[in-house]
């Protein structure tokens, strides 16, 4: 009996493009989700952009755009990358839709109805010199359980835990560097301890791996805590009904993004979302990497069960991509764009490789480049594409494109490859594909043993016939390996099936055989891999990272406006630098005392990039003399240094002359 399922990839964020490591969320669902279509079931898979958040709206008052037209730019890129890999959903969609504002308030005023949210006034980051509060993402520091450094105010990348970013110790602002003070308001939170009954017998259901399971339990033994689900604007966002400056929280509205991704689908295809999420008859999974267990496996479906909506069956987490055995570099050029690999290869070769390592836990799986060339050439093109090459060619120049009848040791040859069947589609059904393709290159290797066991290079030549019958053999055993790397190597197979002159295959035809038919023009598959192309394709990464450092964020807003009185309030004093000092701990500050015409001030400036301490001193520069002082970790800070630029080693301070007469005022 055929089933129906329906399958989500996590959803890629807009601020950034996709590269290699990004891969292997949307590749893994995919081949399952051909392997389902292959196998005679019905299966839809649905993914979305992540459109929301304080990120997006920093990057586009950065370009100068909207930021509507950055994430449709986001989006246009985003799904050409991942069809040019050959995954092929059947709805690609947007968080910043209709659809996911209407799911959004739903579920918020379900959860509110049924008193599973609350609002509490709480302390938050902010930045005084940004005029802002801080997202998570926008506020670093040290772990406050595990002591990580340089870790984001929302969760840890070492321990894996969440916590407030209240809770960071030395907390830093991503955007200018300083320490950021708190300001309270007031926000709504989901009371997530309330639903922790459901979400261990959810776990307990085989709701996820072993491993991730044990991690869930960690974190129901520290204890559920409320989750903070707004945000306070400037917010690119949903607003929360009835509020005027308040937005959803982006991990509230993201994964609800695949509902928002089905709905459209449903909509345009004249069928019932209520059905496929809800219903009996559809299975629903969820694809995730390791990094975003904690809203996947608690959260999300905790708001979903509050809300009368039902979590998935089963969540598939995978582990990090790594190259050469490190962390993606992009000063060593491993950090990969999909746009800069298709450049330089073809994407069966990146779908063949990872597809052998993924086993269906959540370990970090590694490409060494090294491996990556051998493993592809001596399988893809040595194995499987050089099995077609010996025995199509030969058909079409010899023996008229037609093939023969099988004999008993090519029926004993298929029966083989055929017996393996059910094992193969267990790997696939479980997402071991390593296990599937560990067993398909087997297979591989029996059938190129039967050929130089026939020898039809020779046998042409004094029995056409038998060598006829050998190369039947050869095409049915390349027809069922197709068959087998269908799901991993769609442009492949569908290349054999134009030779072989058959429909789209899948697994129900195994069993079929080929005789007394005619063959297609045997056409090249697949070429090999060359190191200079790989070469090539690091040293592009490696220029590409030179020539567009990594961007530093600013927000710089407008202030309100000022009257002529405001301004004459400003003390503007042309100072004498006669100390600077790095500061430890800061590397963009330098610690400056100037002297204002007998006064000494002591500033805190972050020029350190652009500037050499001894390079300042004795040198002029224009001051704001009569700023409030401001205490900061490393002292008192009692005026500012005048400078302009973009930031980094683009700072240039506003001097005069060296002649000029220090403490004369500026108006």
């Amino acid at each position: 009996m055929s089933r129906n399922i329906a399958v989500t990839a996590a959803l890629p964020y807009a601020n950034a493009p996709i590269h290699i490591g990004h891969l292997i969320e949307y590749l893994l669902p995919d081949i399952w989700v051909r392997f389902q279509k292959m196998n005679g079931n019905r299966c839809l898979y649905f993914c979305a952009d992540d459109t929301h958040g304080t990120p997006i709206m920093l990057s586009a008052r950065k370009e100068g755009i909207e930021p509507e037209k950055l994430i449709e730019r986001a989006h246009t890129e985003h799904f050409k990358d991942l069809t040019e890999f050959g995954i092929e959903f059947d709805n690609y969609y947007s968080t910043h839709s209709p659809e996911n504002r209407q799911f959004s308030e739903l579920i918020f005023e379900r959860l509110r109805e049924r008193g599973s949210i609350v609002k509490k006034t709480v302390e938050q980051a902010y930045c005084s010199s940004c005029e802002m509060f801080l997202p998570d993402r926008y506020i670093t520091g040290t772990c406050p359980r595990c002591k990580a450094s340089d870790q984001y105010g929302d969760s840890c990348d070492k321990c894996g835990g969440t916590h407030q970013a209240t809770e960071l110790i030395e907390p830093k602002c991503a955007t200018c560097g300083t320490t950021p003070g708190r300001k309270e308001s007031e926000h709504y939170f989901f009371k997530l301890a309330d639903y922790e009954k459901q979400l261990k017998d959810l776990i307990a259901s085989g709701y996820t791996q072993k491993a991730i399971a044990n991690k869930l339990d960690e974190w129901f033994r520290t204890g559920l805590r409320d989750w903070d689900i707004s945000r306070d604007g400037p917010y690119f966002g949903f607003k929360i009904p009835g509020e005027e400056n308040k937005f959803f929280y982006v991990w509230l509205d993201a994964p609800i993004g695949y509902m928002a991704s089905m709905k459209n689908y449903c909509d345009r295809n004249g069928l019932e979302f209520e059905e496929l999420w809800n219903g009996d008859k559809w299975e629903l999974y969820h694809s995730i990497g390791k990094d975003i267990v904690y809203f996947h496996a608690l959260f999300f479906p905790a708001t979903l069960i509050g809300s009368g909506f039902r979590p998935a069956k089963k969540l598939f987490v995978h582990g990090f991509l790594t190259v050469n055995g490190e962390k993606m570099s992009k000063s060593k050029g491993t950090s990969i764009k999909a746009a800069t690999y298709l450049k330089h290869l073809a994407p069966e070769y990146l779908r063949y490789y990872f597809a052998g390592k993924l086993s269906g836990g959540v370990d970090d799986i590694d490409l060494s480049l090294e491996d990556f060339i051998n493993k592809v050439n001596a399988d893809l093109v040595g194995k499987f594409a050089n099995l077609a090459s010996r025995s199509g060619p030969m058909l079409n120049k010899k023996l008229d494109s037609r093939l023969g009848k099988l004999d008993e040791e090519g029926t004993k040859l298929l029966d083989t490859l055929i017996a393996a069947k059910e094992d193969i589609i267990a790997d696939y059904e479980s997402l071991n594909y390593a296990s599937a393709i560990r067993r398909i290159v087997s297979l591989a290797d029996e059938a190129n043993r039967f050929v130089e066991q026939n020898q039809p290079w020779a046998t042409i030549k004094t029995d056409e016939e038998k060598t006829r019958t050998t190369l039947t053999a050869v095409i049915n055993a390349v027809k069922v390996l197709a068959i087998y790397l269908k799901p991993v190597l769609p442009v492949f197979t569908e290349k054999i099936e134009k030779f072989l002159n058959v429909g789209s295959l899948s697994f129900a035809d195994i069993e079929i055989k080929l005789e007394d038919s005619r063959i297609n023009e045997f056409e090249r598959l697949i070429g090999r891999i060359e190191k200079e192309k790989v070469d090539a394709m690091i040293e592009e990464s490696k220029q590409a990272a030179v020539s567009q450092p990594e961007p530093q964020e600013k927000f710089e807003p407008i202030k309100p406006e000022c009257t002529i009185d405001d301004f004459m309030k400003i003390d503007l004093r042309i100072a004498k630098v006669v100390k600077a000092a790095k500061v430890e701990g800061a590397d963009k500050l330098l610690n400056l005392k100037l002297d204002i015409g007998g006064v000494e001030k002591n500033v805190f400036a972050g020029v350190a990039m652009a500037y050499e301490p001894d390079d300042l001193v004795g040198k002029t520069v224009v001051c704001l003399a009569n700023l409030k002082p401001r205490k900061m970790k490393f002292g008192v800070s009692e005026a500012m240094i005048l400078a302009a630029g973009e930031g980094g080693k683009e700072i240039f301070m506003l001097g005069v002359d060296e002649g000029a007469k220090a403490g004369q005022g500026v108006h």
